[in-house]
C-alpha cells in the first residue's frame, strides 16, 4: 500500500432513532467526518429489517461509516460497545489505508 496510510474504519448499524446518539459519539471521539446512509435493510438477530422509508423513516436502519487513526477508535469502538449493549445494532471495525491522511486526523 505505497503512499496510503493505514487507518481504521468502523461501521455500526443501528436503528434510526439511535443514529443521532451515534452521531454525538463519534464526534466527542475525535472524528472528523462520517458517511451516513439511512434505509439500510438486513437480517440478522432480531430478524428482517426493511429498508422501506415510505411509512415511518424512525424505525428504518442507519449505517454510519468514520475512519478513524488507531487511538481514536479504540475509544469510539468501546463507547459504541457500551451503547449497543441496551439497543440493537452491530459494529464492524477493520483495518483501511487512506490517500489523504490530514482529512482524518
Amino acid at each position: 500500500m505505497d503512499g496510503l496510510t493505514k487507518m481504521t474504519r468502523i461501521e455500526i448499524i443501528v436503528p434510526a432513532r439511535q443514529a443521532p446518539d451515534l452521531r454525538e459519539l463519534i464526534a466527542s471521539a475525535g472524528a472528523t467526518g462520517y458517511t451516513s446512509v439511512s434505509g439500510v435493510s438486513g437480517i440478522g438477530h432480531h430478524g428482517q429489517r426493511s429498508g422501506d422509508l415510505l411509512f415511518n423513516e424512525y424505525d428504518t436502519l442507519t449505517m454510519i461509516i468514520t475512519v478513524l487513526p488507531q487511538a481514536k477508535a479504540e475509544q469510539l469502538a468501546e463507547a459504541v460497545r457500551a451503547m449497543l449493549d441496551s439497543t440493537s445494532g452491530v459494529m464492524f471495525v477493520a483495518e483501511t489505508y487512506v490517500s489523504r491522511p490530514e482529512y482524518f486526523k
